[in-house]
C-alpha cells in the first residue's frame, strides 16, 4: 500500500446545475445487487455528494487496481487478502448492508472455512480500527461502509466522469468529453481488485474491465470525432490484437486507417476480421463492419470529415472568421461593389462555385475593395470566411502547400491529420469544405497556378482573389480591371480622412492633391493621413509639397513606380537618422526582422532602434508584426531599396549592414549550435565574425530563438548567395546554414534549407571557391540524408571531399566520409562503409574533434551490426557513449544510447536494448528531434519484435509513422515493413500485406536493396 493515487475530484457545479444525464457506460452493478438498485449504481453521484470534496482526513479507498486505503496522505495497512475481499464486497455495495451469508459466500463460495462468520467478525474489527469513525457501520447482523462522499472511492469518481462525459458529448463539446474519459481511464491501475480472491471479486473484475474497455471505445471514437485518428491508430493496433474478436475496436481502426490515408490497410483489417470470426466463430462481421467496409470501397467523402456529435446537438464546426478589418472611410467603387456583391450571394445560393478576380496595379485598391465587399456579403457565408496574404509581389511567394495547411487548421483540422503533399491537402480542403458556405479571400495573389490549388471548388462557396496581373488563365473567373479613382470619389476619400472644414476651405488645393497622387487610392490614403495628423499644416502645404513635378509624373507610371511619390512624402518627412533606417532595413529580404536583427542591420543599441523602427510605424511606413517583430509592405520595401541604392552614401554602406546582419545570425547560430552540442569543434572552424550575436543562458530558448528566426536567417543565406561575388560573405553564409543545420531535422523549415543550401553550393561553384562549395555540398549531403535520397547525398559528399582536400579544410573532411559511411550503410555496402569511417575517424581524431570520433565510432558500430561482428558493434558503441557522457553532451548521448540499442538487439540482448532505446527517445523527444524520435520508434518496434512482442512492435511502429517526421520515402518503407511483419503475427495477415505492398512500391521507385525483402514476405504470404 504504497503511495497515494490521485484520485480527482468531480467538477463543482452550482445547485441544481449538474447535468443529469445517465452514462451510456454506467460502472457495472455488483451481481448481488438487487434489481430495484441497479439503475441507481449506474447513475453518478449526487449533486451534494459529488460535490464535495474528500477532506484531508477522511479515508480514501481504491479498487481500479489493487484494493488500498488511505487517511490522508497515510496509507492504511489492509490486511490479508481475504480481509480486503470483505473491503472489496463493502466498497461496492455503495453504502448497502451486506449480511453475514453474502459475505461468506462471497469471499469463499461453495467452500467457506468451519469459522467464516468468526472470520468475517475478525476482519471486520480490524478494518474498524483502521477506517475513520462511524465509516464501517454493523446493521442486522451485517456489515456496511458508508462513504462521506463519492470522491473518497476511484470508482466513484470515474462514474462520475464518464457521466460528465456524456453529458458534454450530448451537449456538443467533445473536446471535453474525450479529456473527462481520458481522467476516467487514468484511474485505472492495472487489473481492478488485483489479488483479492473470491467468487464475488472474479466476478466484479470481469465487469469493471468491461467497464473500462467500454470507456476505451467512447474515447477512440470521439479521437476519431475531434481528427485525432493518426495517433489513434497506434492504441488501435495494440487493442485489435488484446481483444481480436472484439468488432467495434476493428470498425474504429478501419476508420482512423482510412482518414490517415492507408485505405489499403483499412480493407485488409476488414478481410483479418471476417476470416478470423469465420475460423473462431462461424459468423460473418457485423453489419456495421460490412457497411463501413463498402463505404471505403466506394471512396465515400463523408468518411473523410469528423462525425457529428450526438443526435441531441447542433453539428459544430469551427467557424473561421479571417477576414481584416475594413476601413471605416471606405469611398466610392459603388458599380464594383454591387457587381461583387450580387456574383457572391449568387455563389452562395448552391450555384457554380464563384470566382472573382481583381486586378490593377499596386495601391489602386485592391485589397480594401475585396476586404469591404466580402464583409458585406458574411450573411450569405454564415461557416466563415478565409484570408491569406499570398506574398505575390515577394521574392518568395507564399507556397500553396503551406497556405493549406493554415486554412485547414482555421477549419479545425488537427496538424497531425493535415496530409504532406500538395495535392493530398488540396483535396483534403476541398473535402473539408464540402457542404459549407464559405467565402475565401486569396489577396495579393502572383498567377493563376498559385491560386488554383486553394480554390474550394464546391457550390456555396465562393473565392475572391486580388492581384497584380489579370487572371486570365483562371478558368471561370470573373475577372475585374480595377482603374484608379475617379475626381469626384478620390476628392471625397480625402476628404473623410482628412476633414470636411480643412478641405471645404481650400477645395482647389485638395483637388491639386488628389490630382498630384493620379487619383491612386494608397497615395490618396497615405497624403491626406499625414496631413490629419499635423493640425499646423494646411490642404496648400500639402499641395505645394506635392507640386514637384518629378514626383508627379512619378505618381502617374504604371506599375510599381505608381505610388513612388507618395511613398516620398513620408520619407521626406522623416529626421536623418529615421530615414536612414528605413532604407536600411529595407535591404534585408525575409517576411519580417526582429529587434536585435534590426539592431544589427543599423549598428545601434536595441533601445535606439526600437524608437527608431516605432517612429516608423507612425508613418505607416512598417508595421509591427508582433512584439519585437517588424515588417514591411511589399511596395514600401520595393521604395526603401530604392531610396537605399539613391541615398546611401558611400554605396559600401549597404553591403556593410547586409554584412552585420549576416554576422549577428552566424554569431548567434554558432552560440545556439556550442550550447546545445558542448565540446563540438564546429564553431571553432566557422568563420570569424565582426558583429555579435546573442547569448543564450539555457538551451530552450536558444532553440526557440533558432526556429523563431527560421525564416529571416534562411531568407538571408540565400541572399548572401546571390549577392555572391565575395568570398568571405560566401563563406560565412555556408558557415551559418551548417551552425543552424536543425533546421535541416526538424521537418518544418527542411524545403527552405535545401534551397539555400543549393543557392550557396552553385554561387560557390560560380566564384570558383572550393573552401565555401565544399562546405556547402556537406550541407546538402545532410539535407539528402535525412530525406533519404541516398544517391544524391552519396554524390554531393564525394564531391565535398574532393573540395575540401584542394581547399585545405578539415571540416568536411572529416564530415563528409562520416556522412558517406553512413549513406554506404543505408545502402548495403557495408565495407565501403567501414572504410569510410574509419577515414572520418582518422580525421576527428587528427583535428582533437572528440564529437565527430564518437560519432563516427557509433555509426560504425552499426556497419559492424550488419557485417554480423556484434561484439565489437556493442565495444564500438559504448565508446561513443564514453566520450558524449564524458563531455555533458545530452542530445548526442541519445545518438550513442539508439547506436547501442541497435547493436543489443541484434546480439539478443533485448532487455538491455529496449532500456537504451527507450532512454534515447525520451533525450530525442526533450531536444526537439523528430526525425530520431520516429526512427528510434522504428528500432524499438524491431526489438520488441525479436522479444516476441508483437503488440508492442505494431504500436511503436505506429508512433514512427504518426510522427510525420521518420525522414523520406525510403524510412517510411522501411517502418512499414516492420509493421507488416508485426501484424502477420497478430493473425492480420491481410493488413500486414497492404503494408508491404506500400513498402514494396517505394523501393522499386527507389531501386533499394530492401525490395528483395519486401516480395520475399510478400511470396511467404502467396505460398502459405
Amino acid at each position: 500500500m504504497d503511495g497515494v493515487p490521485a484520485i480527482p475530484h468531480p467538477r463543482k457545479h452550482p445547485e441544481g446545475a449538474r447535468p443529469t444525464t445517465t452514462s451510456k457506460h454506467p460502472a457495472p452493478a455488483p451481481a448481488s445487487r438487487p434489481t430495484p438498485d441497479a439503475a441507481t449504481a449506474a447513475t453518478p453521484a449526487t449533486p451534494a455528494a459529488t460535490a464535495t470534496p474528500a477532506s484531508p482526513v477522511e479515508s480514501r479507498f481504491a479498487v481500479l487496481g489493487p484494493v488500498r486505503a488511505w487517511r490522508g496522505a497515510e496509507p492504511l495497512p489492509s490486511g490479508t487478502p481475504q480481509q480486503r475481499a470483505l473491503l472489496a464486497v463493502l466498497l461496492l455495495r455503495d453504502g448497502r448492508t451486506a449480511t453475514a451469508p453474502e459475505l461468506i459466500d462471497a469471499i469463499w463460495g461453495e467452500d467457506p472455512p468451519q469459522q467464516a462468520l468468526a472470520t468475517i467478525r475478525t476482519y471486520a474489527s480490524r478494518l474498524r480500527k483502521v477506517v475513520a469513525p462511524g465509516l464501517l457501520v454493523t446493521e442486522s447482523g451485517g456489515y456496511a461502509i458508508r462513504l462521506r462522499s463519492a470522491a473518497t472511492l476511484d470508482l466513484g469518481v470515474a462514474r462520475s466522469l464518464a457521466a460528465d462525459a456524456d453529458a458534454a458529448r450530448a451537449a456538443g463539446d467533445r473536446t471535453l468529453a474525450r479529456t473527462l474519459l481520458a481522467r476516467a481511464l487514468d484511474l485505472w491501475e492495472g487489473e481492478p481488485l488485483a489479488g483479492v480472491p473470491g467468487p464475488h471479486a472474479e466476478t466484479e473484475r470481469t465487469r469493471l474491465a468491461e467497464w473500462r474497455l467500454q470507456l476505451l471505445e467512447t474515447r477512440l471514437d470521439l479521437d476519431l470525432e475531434v481528427g485525432h485518428h493518426a495517433e489513434a491508430v497506434s492504441e488501435l493496433t495494440a487493442l485489435t490484437a488484446a481483444h481480436p474478436l472484439r468488432e467495434r475496436l476493428r470498425e474504429l481502426l478501419m476508420l482512423a486507417l482510412y482518414r490517415s490515408g492507408r485505405q489499403a490497410e483499412a480493407l485488409a483489417v476488414y478481410a483479418d476480421t471476417r476470416r478470423l470470426l469465420a475460423d473462431e466463430l462461424g459468423v460473418d462481421p457485423r453489419p456495421e463492419l460490412a457497411a463501413l467496409q463498402q463505404r471505403i470501397l466506394n471512396a465515400d467523402a463523408d468518411l473523410a470529415r469528423a462525425e457529428d456529435p450526438a443526435p441531441a446537438a447542433a453539428t459544430v464546426h469551427v467557424r473561421p472568421a479571417q477576414l481584416p478589418a475594413t476601413v471605416p472611410d471606405f469611398t466610392g467603387r459603388s458599380s464594383f461593389v454591387d457587381e461583387l456583391g450580387a456574383i457572391l450571394s449568387g455563389g452562395a445560393q448552391d450555384q457554380v462555385m464563384a470566382v472573382s478576380a481583381l486586378a490593377g496595379i499596386g495601391g489602386v485598391g485592391k485589397t480594401t475593395l475585396a476586404v469591404h465587399v466580402a464583409h458585406a456579403a458574411r450573411p450569405h457565408f454564415p461557416d466563415g470566411q478565409l484570408y491569406v496574404d499570398l506574398q505575390g509581389t515577394e521574392a518568395r511567394p507564399a507556397e500553396p502547400e503551406a497556405v493549406l495547411g493554415s486554412f485547414l487548421r482555421a477549419l479545425g483540422t488537427p496538424d497531425t491529420a493535415i496530409p504532406d503533399s500538395p495535392a493530398e491537402r488540396a483535396a483534403l480542403y476541398r473535402s473539408t469544405l464540402d457542404g459549407r458556405r464559405v467565402l475565401v479571400l486569396l489577396d495579393n495573389a502572383r498567377d493563376a497556378a498559385q491560386v488554383r490549388p486553394l480554390l474550394p471548388g464546391t457550390a456555396g462557396c465562393a473565392a475572391l482573389v486580388t492581384s497584380r496581373v489579370r487572371m486570365a488563365g483562371l478558368a471561370g473567373a470573373h475577372l475585374v480591371d480595377l482603374d484608379v479613382m475617379s475626381p469626384e470619389e478620390a476628392l471625397q476619400l480625402f476628404t473623410r480622412i482628412v476633414g470636411e472644414e480643412r478641405v471645404r476651405a481650400e477645395r482647389q488645393a485638395a483637388l491639386d492633391v488628389v490630382g498630384a497622387c493620379g487619383f491612386l487610392p494608397l497615395a490618396i490614403r497615405i497624403a491626406a493621413s499625414r496631413l490629419a495628423a499635423r493640425r499646423t499644416w494646411t490642404v496648400s502645404v500639402l499641395a505645394a509639397k506635392l507640386g514637384d513635378e518629378r514626383r508627379r509624373l512619378d505618381e502617374l507610371q504604371a506599375g510599381d513606380l505608381a505610388v513612388k511619390a507618395t511613398f516620398e512624402l513620408g520619407y521626406g518627412q522623416l529626421e536623418p537618422a529615421q530615414q536612414r533606417a528605413f532604407r536600411l532595413l529595407g535591404l534585408a529580404d525575409g517576411p519580417d526582422i526582429s529587434l536585435s536583427a534590426a539592431a544589427a542591420v543599423l549598428d545601434l543599441p536595441e533601445y535606439d532602434t526600437e524608437d527608431l523602427l516605432e517612429a516608423l510605424v507612425d508613418c505607416s511606413l512598417l508595421e509591427s508584426a508582433a512584439p519585437g517583430r517588424y515588417r514591411f509592405h511589399d511596395l514600401v520595401r520595393l521604395y526603401a531599396r530604392a531610396c537605399a541604392e539613391r541615398d546611401e552614401q558611400p554605396p559600401s554602406g549597404r553591403e556593410a549592414a547586409l554584412d552585420r546582419l549576416l554576422d549577428f545570425y552566424l554569431a548567434t547560430a554558432s552560440g545556439v549550435y556550442a550550447l546545445e552540442r558542448p565540446g563540438d569543434r564546429l564553431p571553432a572552424h566557422l568563420s570569424d565574425t565582426h558583429y555579435p550575436g546573442l547569448v543564450f543562458a539555457e538551451s530552450r530558448a536558444a532553440l526557440d530563438w533558432l526556429y523563431a528566426e527560421a525564416d529571416p536567417l534562411l531568407a538571408c543565406v540565400r541572399q548572401a548567395a546571390v549577392r555572391g561575388g565575395e568570398t568571405l560573405v560566401l563563406r560565412r553564409a555556408v558557415d551559418l546554414l551548417w551552425a543552424a543545420k536543425d533546421l535541416a531535422e526538424s521537418g518544418a523549415n527542411s524545403k527552405q534549407y535545401e534551397s539555400a543550401a543549393a543557392a550557396l553550393r552553385d554561387a560557390a561553384q560560380a566564384a570558383k571557391d572550393p573552401y565555401a562549395e565544399g562546405r556547402a555540398r556537406t550541407t546538402l549531403t545532410n539535407v539528402h540524408l535525412v530525406a533519404g535520397r541516398f544517391a544524391e547525398a552519396d554524390d554531393e559528399a564525394r564531391q565535398a571531399t574532393v573540395l575540401a582536400r584542394e581547399a585545405g579544410d578539415p571540416l568536411p573532411s572529416c564530415w563528409a566520409p562520416n556522412d558517406r559511411g553512413i549513406i554506404a550503410l543505408y545502402q548495403g555496402r557495408h565495407a565501403d562503409g567501414e572504410r569510410y569511417l574509419l577515414e572520418a575517424i582518422d580525421g576527428f581524431r587528427a583535428d582533437a574533434n572528440n564529437v565527430g570520433e564518437a560519432s563516427a565510432l557509433c555509426n560504425l558500430s552499426r556497419i559492424h551490426v550488419e557485417l554480423g561482428r556484434l561484439s565489437s558493434a556493442i565495444d564500438l558503441a559504448q565508446q561513443g557513449i564514453a566520450i558524449y557522457d564524458r563531455m555533458g553532451l545530452t542530445l548526442r548521448l541519445a545518438n550513442g544510447r539508439y547506436a547501442l540499442g541497435i547493436a543489443l538487439t541484434q546480439a539478443g540482448r533485448l532487455g538491455e536494448a529496449l532500456a537504451q532505446l527507450t532512454e534515447a527517445l525520451s533525450l530525442f523527444h526533450e531536444n526537439r528531434q523528430p526525425l530520431w524520435e520516429g526512427v528510434t520508434h522504428f528500432r524499438l518496434a524491431v526489438a520488441h519484435l525479436a522479444a516476441r512482442r508483437p503488440t508492442l512492435a505494431a504500436s511503436h511502429a505506429e508512433q514512427a509513422i504518426a510522427l510525420r517526421g521518420i525522414g523520406g520515402e525510403w524510412r517510411r518503407a522501411t517502418v512499414l515493413t516492420v509493421l507488416g511483419k508485426a501484424l502477420r503475427r497478430l493473425g492480420q495477415t491481410d493488413r500486414a500485406r497492404a503494408c508491404w505492398r506500400d513498402a514494396e512500391t517505394v523501393f522499386r521507385q527507389l531501386g533499394s536493396t530492401e525490395l528483395a525483402e519486401v516480395q520475399a514476405l510478400l511470396a511467404s504470404e502467396i505460398a502459405a
